[in-house]
């Protein structure tokens, strides 16, 4: 019996030593103590003050997630068009989300509407803001053909308010991911309560709403109107912008403003690479056994067929593309793909990532400037050509320059159209110069879009004389015969009056339409062949031109793990 006891109490002391430890390893691996000093983080008295409660990156509204991985990109067909521009290689993307659907006239509405309202185009000083940014409506004309409905009804009349935008070039789509950052990060703080309730809709042009304005400099936020921008104390709740201690004292609430640390501001909303975009429309998931993928497909659904096998819509199309030489949707009665133009967007199934319409109904922009050959010597990782890096422009006074309505940049584009590039209240950008690129490896310049593939380094011409290499300084005034990619120069000019003057390139030695403002578009369309329709085969256009089967749809790059799998799938 006493021995008993004597077991019981050695047993009893035991389980008090072990849940001793436990709780000692458990305040001591708190995640609101430091491992590197042992310090409180968000701690109410003061010191560094963080996120430590970040659980993951919220999908933002109409994305779905891609998980990343390995893939063959390039041709798995025989190349007809002989274009000889896609050899397969291998790469690898990581994760990201990508739009469920292309953008739709409603979508891109939505953005011309609040352009319109905040930068009315009554006014001189904005009249092409609203104009830059609307769609090319006319690309509907045919010389021999009548589509003057499509003309005057396809963007705006709402019996086409979910189908996708077309006539939009590709500065207009990566301008339309910019607007679309800062109106999603904007509803985020306000819905947070780092922004005043309706903030989102007292915008005007000297007070309209950036994210990175926000973030480099929170109080020039909505043109400094400190009444919309809150701030917030360490314990989440608004305060005032000064607290008052119990000795008489004011002092500032921590954490004031929301901040890359704090986890609610989301990545860009962009247009995808071509790498992703590929990647994404495969969906080689579906494909895979294991960790190995069966195979490859023709097509961004598995089989080499473009009609349904399934019993209940067996011959269906897939997809929305021309069916043959006068075909563009079968006889009336039974439609194969149930549109002659564009079609609603949802109306065929999605692929294994959950996106609709990667093959047909409008090709796509991605990312990219074009090049024939994919380097894959150089990266194959997050391949992407087209950097140009670039910094926050500081003023004389030591801090960032904010975009005002007196220096708004606009472009003139080569057919003529002027297109603003910052709006009002916007961080002013500048190219990195030497301060960033002294002494680096990874990068010397800021342009990048023709490294080793219309460089100096990459043509036969390597040896400019010292004209040609002061020329040289700016790729756009390179003398011609230097040129790897002798392309059509034309010029947009301004006569004394002030009236336009357009000039187009009459010389007939120009060898190529490539150059470093053309960009890759990916995707078949309804205009096109079911041979468009494989994602590996890509195309180029002006960035600044439009046609009536291109559109787009953006993507986010993903922080954090590659997959929200808390284990990895077994073998």
């Amino acid at each position: 019996m006493k021995v008993n006891k004597i077991m019981a109490i050695r047993l009893l002391l035991s389980v008090v030593i072990v849940v001793g430890f436990a709780s000692c390893s458990k305040k001591g691996s708190s995640k609101n103590t430091s491992s590197a000093t042992g310090w409180k983080i968000n701690d109410k008295k003061g010191g560094f003050q963080y996120n430590s409660k970040f659980k993951k990156q919220a999908t933002a509204p109409g994305l779905v997630m891609v998980e990343g991985g390995t893939f063959t990109m390039g041709k798995v067909q025989d190349d007809v068009m002989h274009d000889w521009n896609n050899s397969p290689n291998q790469q690898h993307v990581q994760s990201f989300y990508m739009d469920e659907t292309e953008v739709t006239n409603l979508m891109y509405m939505e953005y011309l509407d609040w352009l319109k309202r905040v930068f009315p185009p009554d006014q001189e000083n904005y009249q092409h803001i609203y104009e830059g940014a609307c769609p090319d409506t006319l690309v509907w004309r045919n010389r021999l053909g009548y589509n003057e409905t499509m003309t005057n009804n396809y963007l705006r009349h709402p019996a086409y308010a979910n189908y996708p935008v077309v006539g939009v070039n590709w500065i207009q789509a990566v301008e339309f991911s910019k607007w679309r950052t800062d109106r999603v990060n904007e509803k985020t703080l306000e819905d947070q309560k780092y922004l005043k309730k309706d903030a989102k809709l007292a915008s005007t042009p000297e007070s309209s709403f950036s994210t990175e304005t926000y973030l480099a400099a929170p109080t020039k936020t909505y043109g400094g109107n400190e009444e919309l921008v809150l701030k917030r104390g360490a314990n989440g709740r608004s305060k005032p912008q000064g607290t008052k201690a119990a000795d008489g004292t004011t002092s500032e609430p921590k954490n004031v403003y929301a901040q890359r640390t704090s986890g609610l501001i989301l990545p860009e909303y962009r247009l995808p690479t071509e790498a992703e975009w590929e990647y994404a429309a495969a969906a080689d998931i579906g494909q895979r056994e294991y960790n190995i993928y069966k195979g490859q497909k023709k097509y961004p659904w598995s089989g080499s067929y473009t009609r349904s096998g399934k019993r209940q819509v067996r011959g269906d199309q897939l997809a929305n593309f021309k069916q043959g030489k006068g075909d563009y949707g079968g006889i009336a009665g039974w439609s194969d793909d149930g549109a002659d133009i564009t079609n609603v967007v949802k109306s065929y199934p999605p692929n294994d990532f959950g996106l609709y319409d990667m093959a047909g109904n409008v090709a796509e922009w991605v990312a990219d400037v074009y090049r024939p050959i994919v380097d894959d010597e150089v990266s194959d990782f997050n391949y992407y050509r087209g950097n140009v890096y670039m910094k926050n422009k500081i003023g004389e006074d030591g801090k960032v320059e904010i975009v005002s309505t007196e220096n708004i940049k606009y472009d003139t584009l080569a057919n003529g159209k002027i297109i603003a590039r910052n709006f009002p209240g916007e961080i002013a950008r500048v190219a990195v110069d030497e301060k960033e690129t002294y002494l680096r490896v990874n990068f010397d310049k800021s342009d990048n879009r023709n490294y080793r593939d219309g460089d100096r380094q990459s043509t036969r011409y390597f040896d400019f004389g010292a004209e040609d290499a002061a020329a040289d300084k700016d790729p756009t005034k390179a003398a011609d015969s230097r040129k790897m990619y002798d392309s059509p120069d034309h010029n947009v000019s301004a006569d004394s009056l002030g009236n336009m003057v357009r000039e187009y390139d009459k010389s007939n030695k120009r060898t190529t339409l490539i150059n470093d403002d053309v960009r890759v578009y990916k995707g078949g369309s309804w205009r096109d062949r079911a041979y468009w329709l494989d994602p590996a085969q890509r195309r180029y256009f002006p960035q600044d031109m439009a046609t009536d089967y291109i559109g787009f749809r953006c993507a986010m790059s993903r922080v954090g793990p590659k997959s929200d799998k808390k284990k990895r799938a077994r073998n």
